[in-house]
Formats: C-alpha cells, structure tokens, sequence
C-alpha cells in the first residue's frame, strides 16, 4: 500500500467552441458565418516519458523485461455447477450476493484460431459470496454464433478480428459466391453484464443482447435492437438514472450517411408479460457522423443529471471495408483506424428534450473508452474520463501479440500509447454575447484557463503505467460530485495492479503483487455505510504463471487492504466488464433518487 501523492496537477488545453450566429441564403451560394471562442479543457493528469529515457520513433515506453501472460488468453472449461473455493483471510458476511463478470473464455474451435483478445467465446462467471463464503460457477453464453461454431467444428461467425471462411463442404462456385454476401453481425456477447427493467443481459456492442439468469448463468433469450428501434448496435455500457430509465447510444446506417443514436430503455415492463424485453425503447436524438461513411468507433459515452455527453473521436470506422470484408478476407479490425489529424468533439444532447447542443466543444486528437464520471456545477459540466493522446491500441490486442515473450511481446506494449484519467470543464453557457478571449471558468475550486501552457509531470501514476476500468460508487454518486474512484493499472498489455484515486486529498492507493493480475474494480458498498468509500472492492486477480490459482480479491475501499481472497481450482481467462447484485444495493439505489 502506498500513500504517496501523485502530484496531480491541472494540465490545460485550448478547447475551441463553434457557435452558430447565424445563416445567411441566396440563389446562389449557402453561406454559413461561425464565430470562434476559446473553451476550456482541465485535466487531471498526462503522460510523459521518464527522464534520462532513450525512446525510438512511435514508442511511448522504454520497459524492458515484460513476463509472458500467454495463458490469460488460453482456452478453459466451463464450470456449470457450484464449487467452493478456498477462503484466505476474512470475507465480510455483511458481503451477500452474486459478483457476476464475462469475458473471452474459448480461443479455438476445432482447428480454427481466433485472432483477437475481442472475439473469444462469452464465458459467464459467478461468484457467490454469502455468509463469510464463496463459490464459483461459470457456463458459456448460449449464444447462435457458439452453437453453430461447436457444431461445425469450425468458425462459422465473423467476429472483430476474425473472418469466417467459407464451408469447405460447398463446391468452388458455392465458396467463390458466399464471399459476395453482406456480413452478418456476431450475437458474442463476451463484453459486460447490463441490466434494462430489472432484467440482466449480457452485452457487446452489436444489435443482439442475451437475457441470462444471474442465478444459473443459463442463456433465456436472444434480443435483437433493430425490432425495437432503428439501430444497427448499441454499447456494452449503458448508463441508469436513479429511477431505473436507462440510456444507450448505438448506430444507425441510412442513404443519408451515419448516425450516432441516443437510446432511451423505460424503467418498468410495459406489462405483465415476464418475456418483455426492449418494448417502449426510443431514439431520443440522432447525431449525423461528420463523415457520413467513415463514424467515429465509440465503446461508451458520459452522463450528468441533464445531459448525455458523447464524444466524437478520430478512432474512424471505414463502413466500405466492412461492407467488402468478406470479399477481401478483412475483419471488422482492419476497417478500424486512428486518424490524429482529427479533433475531437463533444456532443451535449439534452436529456430530457433530446435537443442537441448547438454549441460544440473541440479538443485535440485524443482516444476514450471509458468514462468516470460527468456533472453539472456552478453552469459547467464536469467530465471525468480515461484517455490517450493515441488510438491504435484497440487493433494491438491480437491473440498473437498477448501471447509473445522476450522483445517480442515488450515492442507491443511500448507502442501502446498509455491511458489517463482527464478532467474537461465544458461551461454550459455559451451564447451569441459570450466574450471572446476570456476565461469562461468561474469556478473557485478550478484554476482551468483557455491558454495553454507547459505539461506537469505525474511521476506517480505513470509508474504505474495510466490506468483503465474505471469504477465508482455509482449508486450513490454517478452524475454527482464524487471524491474517489478505482481502476487498474497498465505496467502491461493487461492490468497488474488496483488505484484507488483522491481526487480532494490528492493522493493514491494501490495494490500490487509480482505475477498477479487483477481485473476491473467494482466497488460494493456497505450497507451502513456513511462514506463515500465505506465498502468493498472485489476484482478477479488471475495468476497465468500458477496453475490453477485465480482467486477473488476483497479489499477494504477506504484503506485499500487486502481483506481476504477466495482460490478458485480452476483456471479463468482475464475478463472485460462485471457487476454485483444483492437485494440491498436494489434498494440503495432506489433510495439515492
């Protein structure tokens, strides 16, 4: 455990916000005056190389002596009956409920080899935590793509980095023509576990979702976006407002170019009718891409009291690519690609009147995936996010490139660009008499300008190479003031230790041992608790150099120790997103409205 300050110090950046005045109409010519003001932008910290460092051209690290992981990405068996696990140390009893979590957990089928960390068969996991105990249990998502796979003995199903080739059973003719088919979209829901009207799914980030049972694991229903609204996909990480109303975004592909689509789901059933899935979903806003054939890649958006907040970034989508991979032989991967020659753009769309913002926030070149938290303030809007000056890291995760060892595998990662948390201060009013070169920022407690000036270092967290899966106490502080928040750090292509960030006192937590992997923090609160971080965190730490030893972690949220682990006998893969589910933190959230 270290206390030690990671001199957070704010780093500031001309924010440009295009205003519309007015527009002017002829017979002749559309001409469109804009007016120009500098915004503001605040950040929590950046990435700087080390001193004294000999870096090569396009590496952002100069680490040395990685460790093979290549058996966090190996195939496993699935667990479908409850086991118990070995208990070290103490597990708080007040702990009562199921600690759900889903990732990749098959890399083969047959002969055939996946190619990316993203394309690996949905395995479900549960930990059952209760009365100072844990057990374990884990299925395969029941999904279309699965079934046909396992029945074929081969990849039938297309998926991010992956191409199905055609069915050696066919003829040449038959194999030359299914090359011209349009590709269908994967229902590999391997990313998180969401919930919509207090039912829980499993998520990625195409039109198709599964209804799981949190008890069992077992797959109940296929649910399919474009029968509910005009979406061609929606993300894995919806956002929930207090009263159970739940917001998504996803795309939509027209004669007229692509939208960005706000999602509204409903917080109850329509009916009576237990099989109800998405009815009363709406489209609340559609956004037109700036390029109508090439949208913006996005994994998430932010979310405040008022407003959704999505940003436009230059990861682009090359839509002819995809639309010709099974033609040219490229995945969904190849069409993927970071254009740093773009800004990037805010979005504000009201949440209530689904009226977008006309005033636009820009921002230089910058990749996000995960948001921690956004609020409204004093007339701004606070966003706190995880981002990197770079965008190729989403293509760097091939199975190929996890499994290396030796130079091999730390060429990877010193050409990942490192991920940090940023704070933007976006003032909410800007109008046609708003000053130009001034600072718009009021704020006592933000010394955020619109000039630019030199980078702070931040020794302290770049040591620990950025950090990712943010998480926070989300029932009671998503879209409020909050002071803390937790995630993993990334000293490799994986995280390999646990933060906890102050944002009042200024000051870090962490939790690290060698040859340990934790995975994304969830926070579980107590249920007599007064503090922001009175709780726990749970995080599956894999061990891909022990056989056999994954365990569950439970640490103290407010002194950061470790207060005991639960050993699983079975191998696990490293996962992507989870949740906890109990009756009590129901009833928290309820009651945070």
């Amino acid at each position: 455990n270290s206390g030690a300050d990671p001199k957070i110090i704010p780093y500031y950046l001309v924010v440009r916000v295009l205003m519309t005045l007015q527009d002017f109409c002829s017979s002749k010519t559309d001409v469109r005056t804009t007016t120009w003001c500098e915004g503001l932008c605040y950040r929590f910290s950046i990435k700087l190389s080390p001193s004294g460092s000999r870096y090569i051209k396009g590496h952002y690290t100069d680490v040395h002596g990685l460790p093979c992981i290549e058996r966090i990405v190996c195939s496993v068996d699935e667990t479908p009956e409850a086991i118990p696990t070995t208990i070290r140390g103490t597990i708080p009893e007040w702990i009562t409920g199921n600690f759900l979590r889903n990732g990749p957990g098959k890399f083969e089928i047959g002969n055939n080899k996946f190619n990316h960390w993203f394309d690996g068969m949905a395995l479900l996991h549960q930990f059952k935590i209760a009365a100072g105990q844990v057990t374990y249990k884990s299925r395969f998502l029941g999904s279309d793509c699965y079934m046909a796979n396992n029945e074929h003995r081969r990849i039938v199903v297309s998926e991010f980095g992956t191409v199905a080739m055609p069915d050696p059973c066919k003829n040449f003719f038959q194999r030359f023509l299914s090359r011209f088919e349009m590709p269908g979209s994967s229902d590999n829901d391997n990313v998180s576990f969401v919930t919509y009207k207090g039912d829980y799914y499993v998520s990625t980030e195409t039109n198709f979702m599964h209804k799981v049972d949190p008890e069992t694991l077992e797959t109940k229903e296929k649910v399919n976006w474009r029968k509910f609204i005009a979406v061609n996909g929606a993300t894995a990480h919806p956002h929930t407002d207090p009263d159970g109303t739940t917001y998504n975004m996803g795309n939509s592909y027209t004669a007229k170019g692509a939208f960005y689509n706000i999602i509204r789901v409903p917080s109850t059933k329509m009916s009576e009718n237990l099989k109800e899935t998405l009815e009363g979903a709406t489209v609340v806003c559609s956004i037109p891409s700036l390029d109508k054939t090439r949208p913006s890649y996005y994994h998430s958006f932010a979310m405040s009291k008022n407003y959704i907040v999505f940003i436009e970034q230059p990861i682009k989508i090359d839509l002819l690519k995809i639309v010709t991979g099974k033609l040219t032989g490229k995945g969904i991967k190849d069409a993927v690609y970071w254009n740093p020659e773009l800004e990037t753009i805010f979005h504000l769309i009201n949440k209530q009147t689904g009226m977008l913002n006309s005033v636009k926030y820009y921002a230089k070149a910058m990749s996000t995936f995960h948001q921690i938290n956004a609020w409204e303030e004093d007339g701004f809007l606070v966003m706190d996010i995880c981002a990197a000056d770079d965008g190729k890291a989403i293509n760097n995760y091939l199975i190929q490139n996890m499994r290396k060892s030796g130079e091999a595998l730390d060429e990877v990662y010193n050409t990942m660009c490192r991920v940090f948390p940023r704070r933007f201060v976006l003032p909410l009013s800007v109008n046609s008499k708003t000053p130009y070169k001034q600072n718009l920022n009021t704020r006592h407690d933000s010394s955020a300008t619109a000039i630019r000036i030199a980078m702070d270092k931040v020794e302290e967290l770049h040591k620990y190479g950025g950090l990712e899966f943010p998480q926070i106490n989300y029932a009671k502080y998503n879209t409020k003031p909050y002071r803390y928040f937790y995630g993993c750090g990334f000293r490799h292509l994986v995280g390999d230790t646990l933060i906890k960030m102050d944002l009042e006192g200024h000051k870090m937590k962490v939790w690290e041992h060698p040859g340990l992997y934790p995975s994304e923090p969830v926070f579980v609160p107590s249920p007599d608790a007064t503090e922001e971080d009175d709780g726990v965190i749970l995080s599956v730490v894999i061990t891909p150099n022990k056989d056999k030893s994954t365990f569950l972690l439970i640490l103290d949220a407010k002194t950061f120790d470790e207060l005991g682990r639960a050993e699983v006998p079975v191998n696990i893969p490293y996962g992507f997103h989870g949740t906890f589910y109990s009756s009590y933190l129901q009833k928290t959230f309820t009651e945070s409205k």
